[in-house]
């Protein structure tokens, strides 16, 4: 009996050893340098894991993995009214990471799934809160407004929101005629404004050019003369020739003012 008893305790010595490691290397886990680990032990929390090798030890130990590289999120198409009330379709992409497993994990049952419901309600209140004209340009706005409702709702679940992007606007097609009528309105208008402004600005100029004729003698002949060359190169058969004032004023002083 003795030497059963002492053969029992050697296999025990032997075996409860091996079967500790055993249990140890089942529980061997490798969480890449994007992750983090949230460990529970009997269901308590007892800490966060970082990158590397680490021990989960089964039945005592569970975890959760997390991801915490920046990941998106494709809002669906939204419908929504703007301030003055035109029904648009709106959709969006958001990109987001966890900065905080631990929060990621306890705080909220999928944190994916509910930051990608706020991005949605947001999304929607934010529209109405804008005209149609805001809403197509100034999306840089609309964009930054829904990125910053978004991230301070999901804070408390370790998420920062980084970007908000719109990727489509689309608006009903009875619109769409109304604001191409009013561009081509636009663009006409833009045409008139700029050919008057030409106009004032020849007449401008017409009037500066006569002003300095007058102030030197012979200009306005010399003048004549340039206009004459240039039609000697028309081939019209009449020319009708106006005799400069200057001429007339020379010929008048050359007979003692009896022209």
């Amino acid at each position: 009996m003795a030497l059963l008893g002492w053969i029992l305790g050697l296999g025990i010595i032997i075996i409860l050893p091996i079967l500790l490691g055993i249990w140890v290397l089942l529980g061997l886990r490798v969480i890449n340098e994007y992750e983090r680990g949230v460990r529970f032990t009997l269901g308590r929390y007892s800490g966060a894991i970082g990158p590397g090798l680490t021990v989960v030890l089964p039945i005592l130990q569970s975890w959760e993995r997390v991801d915490i590289r920046t990941k998106t999120i494709d809002v669906p198409d939204q419908a929504a009214i703007t301030k003055d009330n035109v029904t648009v379709t709106i959709n969006a992409v958001l990109y987001y990471k966890v900065t905080d497993a631990k929060l990621a994990i306890i705080e909220v049952t999928d944190f994916m799934y509910a930051t990608s419901q706020i991005a949605q309600t947001t999304l929607r209140d934010v529209v109405g809160s804008v005209s149609l004209d805001e809403l197509l340009t100034k999306r840089d706005e609309v964009s930054s407004r829904i990125q910053k409702i978004v991230d301070k709702a999901t804070d408390p679940w370790g998420i920062k929101v980084e970007s908000v992007e719109l990727k489509h606007i689309e608006v009903p097609k009875e619109m769409q005629r109304v604001m191409a009528r009013q561009a081509e309105a636009e663009r006409e208008r833009r045409s008139v404004i700029i050919k008057s402004e030409g106009e004032v600005t020849a007449a401008q100029n017409l009037s500066d050019a006569a002003r300095n004729l007058t102030k030197f003698p012979g200009a306005l002949h010399l003048r004549t003369l340039q206009t004459i060359n240039d039609l000697s190169s028309d081939k019209s058969n009449t020319v009708v020739y106006a005799l400069p004032k200057e001429i007339l004023l020379t010929f008048k002083k050359l007979s003692g003012g009896k022209i």
